[in-house]
């Protein structure tokens, strides 16, 4: 059984600004993390609906391997997921619930990297990150996410 920990938390207000890092965040079912631009219906795909749009996850050995592999600089905070991970296999945690300190998340699919994330950022993002972009998920139970907090899948 794998344990990991959150590294970092980010969220921003609208769509395209850059994301602030937090030191936590609450994290409200059905709606979102507090703050951020899918909480507040003013990302890029909110007119989309459907489960896994209410946080997303990124591994920070995706991002430092896309950093070393690539020859890129890319902060954690500028892939544009909300939380970043340390240890967790999140491609192995679609279809599952897992613990994120006090909150509970449901996997739902995995985050692949898009045009609009290489628009942002770098055009090699988008092609490095596929099948490690991340993963979108769904709250099932709200509470505070701290940095630092454990992550653990739900048995």
């Amino acid at each position: 059984m794998w344990k990991g920990s959150v590294v970092s938390i980010h969220i921003t207000s609208s769509e395209g600004q850059p994301m602030c890092s937090l030191q936590e965040v609450q994290a409200v079912p059905s709606m979102g993390l507090e703050g951020d631009r899918y909480f507040y219906q003013t990302g890029k795909y909110s007119d989309k609906h459907g489960p896994g749009r209410q946080v997303t996850l990124i591994e920070i050995e995706a991002i430092e391997a896309l950093n070393r592999e690539e020859g890129i600089d890319l902060p954690p905070g500028d892939a544009r997921r909300n939380i970043v991970t340390h240890g967790v296999p999140l491609n192995h945690l679609v279809g599952k619930a897992f613990r994120v300190g006090e909150v509970i998340l449901q996997g739902v699919r995995l985050a692949e990297p898009c045009g609009h994330l290489a628009a942002l950022t770098q055009s090699k993002v988008e092609l490095a990150l596929v099948h490690r972009g991340g993963l979108r998920a769904d709250i099932l139970a709200d509470g505070v996410i701290q940095v630092g907090d454990e992550i653990s899948e739900v048995t």
